[in-house]
């Protein structure tokens, strides 16, 4: 049996797989509230043969969303049409579904993808954004205001606020988001976090706030469900968070009660020298798996179903987080399973499209390699 089609538990939840869908931003909300892209999207991800799906991105705040298009978590409104979301995706697939939670921080009031990334213009609908120092992201971002403890500690009740909506929509898990250059890995890491509190300098103050609001969650969240992170393995410039402090760090959420972690990075420093390709980010996952013992997700253009086996295999992560592979080939799962002989009952398709399986194609008609 192939390592990719075995059984993972996580929580009290036991996967079928150890494929999983990465948290995706489609940047296609209204006031924070999904839409139906959403529905189009995750209803067409729910059926890719994944064991689990992680929701975008999601501001628990108006304020700490990415982009005016960013999906949010603080209102009646969003809640409802992220229920009918949730409902939709519930009808058509068994997929264990949770939302990443978090806040842009110095990176919030940005510009999607498609209209170049930058910051906002006053004229274009700016807001002021906040950041553990008054440390710009890069010379041409506003400056962000510093956060107090006040400050902070609102916004660690709205983390609660938005858990405990998403535990009245019935999602499965949560996972906080604490990469790419957000809100906490800016306190995590020196590049960003110049305080000289009890929240700034040592690694162990860096990591205080993100861990009270992880604790803070996972209080607020049902006992019997899971809750994870999305930590940096490094910020991949001089100064910045390392694989070491990915360990630590990984440990203490663990302790909190972190049932997993996927190790990501980037995203802290614009500059950042990052040697993409293939699983570039899975060394980082191989040593926090190894030095944490938490059951770790791997990351990084993982895109074939060869090379997401021997990540597994070698023992470098517990389970493989796909992204952008996912958006191409939204079978993948499907297609994995043919190519490394997996296809059964381990592989199951939705009965409207079980005809597509090439077990019941005629004789003689092959595939080729559907996992590229």
């Amino acid at each position: 049996m192939s390592k990719l089609f075995t059984p993972l538990k996580i929580g009290n939840i036991t996967l079928p797989n150890r494929i999983t869908v990465a948290p995706m931003c489609q940047y296609s909300a209204i006031d924070g509230s999904m839409t139906d892209w959403h529905l189009m999207h995750l209803g067409n991800l729910a059926l890719s043969g994944a064991s689990m799906l992680v929701i975008e991105a999601t501001g628990v705040v108006p304020e700490g969303r990415i982009t005016p298009q960013c999906t949010g978590l603080y209102s009646n409104v969003n809640e409802a049409a992220m229920a009918r979301v949730v409902k939709f995706v519930r009808s058509v697939s068994p997929i264990v579904l949770g939302i990443q939670l978090g806040h842009a921080g110095r990176k919030a009031s940005a510009h999607s993808p498609w209209n170049g990334r930058g910051a906002l213009k006053t004229d274009e609908g700016a807001w002021a954004t906040a950041a553990p120092s008054a440390v710009p992201l890069a010379a041409d971002w506003p400056t962000p205001h510093a956060l107090s403890a006040q400050e902070m500690e609102r916004i660690k009740q709205a983390f609660v606020a938005s858990a405990k909506r998403a535990a009245q929509l019935g999602l499965d898990f949560i996972e906080l988001h604490s990469t790419h250059g957000y809100l906490f890995s800016e306190f995590l890491s020196l590049l960003s976090n110049q305080r000289t509190d009890e929240y700034g300098g040592s690694l162990a103050n860096r990591m205080r706030w993100p861990l009270e609001v992880f604790r803070a969650m996972r209080e607020a969240w049902p006992a019997d469900k899971f809750i994870g992170a999305k930590i940096s393995g490094s910020d991949f410039a001089d100064g910045g968070w390392t694989p070491d402090e990915a360990v630590v760090y990984a440990g203490e959420l663990k302790k909190a009660g972190a049932a997993y972690v996927t190790v990501s990075g980037g995203g802290v420093v614009l500059d950042a020298k990052v040697p993409i390709g293939p699983g570039y980010q899975v060394p980082f996952a191989e040593r926090v798996k190894r030095e944490s013992g938490i059951t770790t997700g791997a990351v990084g253009l993982i895109s074939d179903a060869h090379q997401a086996e021997d990540i597994l295999t070698s023992g470098k992560a517990d389970f493989i987080s796909l992204a952008r592979a996912m958006l191409f080939n939204p079978r993948w799962g499907q297609h994995a399973a043919v190519t490394l002989g997996e296809e059964s009952a381990r592989m199951p398709y939705a009965l409207q499209y079980d005809r597509s399986s090439p077990r019941l194609w005629p004789p003689g008609k092959t595939l080729g390699k559907l996992d590229r």
